[in-house]
């Protein structure tokens, strides 16, 4: 058996060098981002930077090679490395019944191709239904250019919205739900799902109660100690951790805590009202994590009882990723102007800083961050969810923004972005067009 708190332990120093160095050797190569206009598409799908090029992967609608179809509502994923140079991507779908009418499901009109599968795998196969949300595998060739295989990997979920990698190799895929039991569903939802990428079909899908049940959004590993971070997509949400049992095996429980500041009891972090203390941007918080009881939560409530016990409230947290020793997570209504913050988390034996990155005061330029991923050159690539033409978005190290792409040609957001693992291409999915695309270019040219 392998020993996964010490996997974790030397995961986290390797994690740290190989970044570090990977990340200093792109710096010099790439040299850092400038702005740059973005070139209308003549093909209608995604603007991008002169000498930038997009591909079409995946569509929703397209048979896999299970002989289901792509759902629709692609959000979360990531990226990681497979056998012989191959690359997989796990890729959530963030569908209920009413959107996966819209969108389309993996099942096809009726539900025909249920057959297909094993219903026992499924979370909640329901009554005449199951629920539609889960995951999809795609397995791509070494230079990221064609689909090898592609399937189902997480079924009879709900609106599966974000997650996160982890250190050894799986997905943790989050229901923004917290739907009960009724005569729909067979089982409450709110959960926590692991998805590992070297699988080649059906999971058997597992909660992992440990993870609490809210309406999850995102998930980060810190891969030094086995920490996992979760956000939560409500107005007055919290920021949790779990500490777990045993570092790696997640589905042997754990501890899960609110993050609260030390000095500011029951902060309010939101900054949406006159007369109320603001975050200061650039401030460091000293951090401290309440411990909660009742995870499960069935009158969800757990967001309650964390700010009465003094956690800070976030507007509605969503994207979440582990850097260089650090989180960085997005509040998509977060700010005096409601267009969105970033805030940054650095873990220490004390409990950690807590430090407000970006806060934006022009929705014009930047709105409603939501997924977000580190890139290899350093900078925050965040996915919009705006009511305009939604963009991806640079942040630099000194908070300063540029243009990476942009949507002009219907309300689709962004979502799932993530680099392949030589940081060549960036991913990225276009939610309700159901598309997921591969960007390559010149990246010292922005």
């Amino acid at each position: 058996m392998i020993d996964r708190r010490r996997f974790l332990q030397q995961a986290g120093g390797a994690v740290a060098a190989a970044f570090g160095g990977w990340r200093q050797a792109l710096a010099a190569e790439l040299g850092a981002p400038r702005d740059a206009a973005l070139q209308p598409d003549p093909l209608g799908i995604l603007d991008l930077p002169p000498g930038f090029a997009y591909q079409v992967l995946s569509r929703a609608g397209d048979e896999m090679d299970d002989g289901l179809l792509v759902p629709g509502g692609c959000d979360g994923m990531a990226a990681f490395a497979g056998t012989d140079g191959r690359i997989v991507l796990v890729r959530n779908h963030e569908l209920d019944a009413r959107s996966g009418r819209r969108f389309g499901t993996a099942f096809g009109a009726g539900d025909a191709r249920l057959a297909k599968l094993v219903r026992e795998r499924l979370f909640d196969a329901g009554g005449d239904a199951p629920a539609y949300g889960g995951t999809t595998t795609l397995v791509l060739d070494a230079r990221a250019t064609r689909v090898e295989q592609q399937f189902l990997s997480l079924g009879g979920t709900l609106r599966n919205c974000a997650g996160g990698p982890t250190p050894w190799g799986s997905w943790l895929s989050c229901e923004e739900s917290v739907q009960l039991r009724d005569a729909r569903h067979a089982r409450h939802h709110g959960w926590v799902f692991e998805v590992p990428a070297a699988q080649r079909d059906l999971v058997e899908a597992q909660p992992l109660t440990a993870l609490g049940r809210f309406n999850h959004e995102a998930a980060a590993v810190d891969p030094a100690s086995g920490i996992v971070y979760l956000t939560e997509d409500r107005p007055d949400g919290l920021f949790y951790r779990c500490i777990p049992r045993e570092p790696g095996r997640l589905a042997a429980g754990g501890r899960l805590q609110a993050l609260a500041l030390a000095d500011w009891r029951a902060a309010d972090t939101r900054g949406w009202h006159a007369g109320v203390a603001r975050c200061e941007r650039g401030r460091e918080y000293r951090v401290r994590w309440i411990d909660l009881d009742d995870t499960d939560a069935p009158d969800d409530d757990l967001r309650l009882r964390g700010h009465a016990a003094g956690a800070a409230v976030f507007a509605r947290g969503e994207g979440l990723w582990w850097g260089r020793g650090e989180c960085w997570f997005a509040c998509t209504s977060g700010g005096a102007a409601q267009a969105g913050q970033i805030f940054r988390y650095r873990p220490d034996a004390r409990g950690g800083t807590l430090t407000l990155f970006v806060e934006s005061d022009d929705p014009a330029r930047f709105a409603q961050a939501d997924n977000l991923t580190v890139a290899p050159w350093g900078d925050l690539i965040v996915c919009e969810d705006a009511d305009r033409a939604c963009q991806l978005v640079g942040v630099r190290a000194d908070g300063s923004l540029y243009v990476l792409a942009r949507n002009p040609y219907n309300e689709s957001e962004f979502a799932g972005a993530c680099f392949a693992p030589d940081g060549r291409t960036l991913f990225v999915n276009l939610q309700w067009s159901g598309l997921t695309l591969a960007i390559r270019g010149p990246f010292e040219r922005l």
